[in-house]
């Protein structure tokens, strides 16, 4: 340990936890890395973890001019000058964000802001990196000294290898990965994802928390179990925990009252506290249980954000539109929904459009009972918000991600299109929200999703009557169905269209029918919203809307 203890306070260090055993790490597959990674295999050996990390971050493709050990030496005692390092302060681009100690010594913790400070003056183009004092403040435990921490740093901010995502470093990447973190909580944490929008007033404000969780919150033996495979593995194991740790939280607090003012305090009190409750091996098991979206999917849903994002202006920090201002009591109005049952919806939506406020595009109320001017009124928008409310005060409705004109693609023949993105739900009697089983539960369909490390088959498996690839600027290829190696028999079917009625559903049967008089529907109880009722099987309607997105 000798090597990599001149930043280091063993006093405050679980030695116990160390092992002295001599072990070297000979393996060069990812594939066995990986293996080795999660399982711990450099955990409990300081110095092993140190030669590793190395060996890692040594490997990662750089830009061609990188600041290295040798530039930190020059330029340090210009930057620093004669200052006290405990004091000095830190550039804007941290947001003030914690600077986590880590079991660091006096030296250990000056260094941190002085290695921070020397990158501020290498890398101009940082504008947001609020992670950026925790992973120094780890690295430094593995570092013979501060030149050779800065130079490990650099070689992470200096990835030129476009699908090898590690640190955001403008708060365009960090508000996405914001908002796509809101997403894959949406998808895979619903009990969870329900409590935040009970407990909290702004549930975005909730989930802009998820990397402070990690880089920040998480005690020192944790993160660095976590770093230990995302050098591996990249940053989507970022996100398998920080779900983790929102599943933890619910299982552990549910059902409890606020410990303080706020479940966002909550939240970071119990990651802080963690050791209490979960172990660093169950919270990996938990992160790698989880069945999520193949990185290719999860970088389309974060480009998609990131459009969003530049689309409304918002490329520089400042104050987040939450639920309540996107759908003001003043400003809506609905015949079918109140204002908290709108709130309700939007916090289910993706988070790209959850930036726009609720634009009403067609009601029978004033457009009538007639299913071209539904068409009329409906295309050109996407995606958009059905809503029902029938004669037995049922209300129910769903999220179509796609512009209703799609159905003009089969030609007469009725076809289904749409994406994964698609759900139905209820409102009343009570409320629930029910996704499509293919894509939620993909074991379910006869073939699979495609492998993690492979991109997209080139050849589709999409219907004739299906819809062809996205145009590239479309804003919303996440979850499309042509991502996943689905048979044609159950690819793109969620919506369609025609003359005489609309369908919502898809797999083995329909799961919402409206007649051409939109005065009637059928309800069927199939696969795709996971046999659950939506209303009753057959109904007559009271009042349709459809709602749009506006800037």
């Amino acid at each position: 340990m000798d090597e990599y203890n001149r930043f280091v306070d063993w006093d405050k260090m679980d030695v116990t936890a160390q092992s002295q055993d001599a072990k070297e790490l000979t393996c060069t597959e990812f594939q066995e890395l990986k293996q080795l990674a999660r399982q711990g295999y450099w955990a409990k050996n300081h110095s092993l973890r140190a030669k590793v990390y190395h060996k890692l971050i040594s490997n990662i493709p750089c830009r061609t001019v990188t600041p290295d050990a040798n530039v930190y030496r020059d330029i340090v005692v210009k930057i620093v000058g004669k200052r006290n390092s405990s004091s000095l302060p830190l550039p804007e681009f941290v947001d003030n964000s914690l600077v986590p100690t880590y079991c660091l010594n006096a030296e250990g913790i000056g260094a941190v802001r002085k290695i921070i400070l020397c990158i501020a003056n290498q890398f101009p183009d940082i504008s947001f990196c609020p992670a950026l004092p925790s992973v120094i403040a780890l690295l430094l435990h593995y570092s013979k000294d501060e030149a050779e921490c800065f130079e490990q740093v650099c070689r992470i901010l200096a990835c030129n290898d476009p699908s090898k995502r590690l640190i955001d470093q403008t708060f365009l990447a960090f508000e996405s990965s914001c908002m796509t973190f809101g997403d894959l909580v949406n998808k895979y944490c619903q009990a969870a994802h329900k409590l935040m929008v009970a407990v909290s007033e702004d549930v975005l404000e909730v989930y802009s928390d998820w990397q402070r969780w990690l880089f920040g919150e998480l005690p020192m033996v944790y993160i660095a179990r976590v770093f230990d495979v995302f050098l591996v593995e990249g940053y989507k194991v970022l996100y398998r925990v920080a779900l983790a740790l929102l599943k933890f939280f619910h299982k552990v607090r549910a059902g409890q009252p606020l410990e303080s003012e706020s479940v966002q305090q909550d939240i970071r009190a119990f990651v802080r506290d963690i050791a209490k409750s979960v172990s660093p091996e169950r919270l990996l098991e938990k992160a790698f249980a989880i069945r999520l979206f193949s990185r290719k999917e999860i970088q389309l849903l974060q480009m998609a954000n990131e459009k969003a994002l530049q689309q409304k202006g918002i490329t520089v920090k400042q104050k987040r539109q939450n639920v309540h201002l996107a759908v003001h009591a003043e400003n809506f109005k609905s015949e079918i929904v109140s204002v908290k049952e709108m709130r309700d919806i939007w916090s289910w939506i993706p988070e790209r459009f959850a930036l726009c406020q609720p634009l009403l595009l067609f009601t029978t109320l004033e457009h009538g009972c007639s299913l071209s001017r539904f068409y009329s009124h409906s295309e050109g928008h996407e995606p958009t918000i059905l809503l029902i409310k029938t004669t037995a005060k049922e209300v129910c409705g769903a999220y179509l991600s796609t512009d209703w004109s799609e159905r003009r693609r089969g030609g007469n023949k009725l076809s289904f299109f749409g994406t994964g993105e698609c759900f139905v739900f209820r409102l009343q009697p009570e409320v629930e929200r029910y996704e499509w089983v293919i894509i939620k539960h993909p074991e379910l369909a006869t073939a699979g999703s495609e492998p993690e490390n492979h991109a997209p088959p080139a050849s589709s498996t999409l219907s004739s009557g299906s819809v062809p690839p996205d145009p590239s600027d479309r804003l919303s290829p996440f979850l499309s169905a042509r991502h996943f190696n689905l048979p044609s028999k159950t690819a793109s079917m969620f919506m369609a269209g025609s003359s005489e009625c609309i369908i919502i559903g898809g797999g083995d049967g329909q799961a919402l029918c409206l007649d051409a008089d939109l005065n009637h529907g059928r309800t069927s109880h199939c696969n795709t919203f996971n046999n659950q009722p939506l209303c009753s099987e057959s109904f007559q309607i009271s009042v349709l809307e459809v709602w749009g997105f506006r800037d």
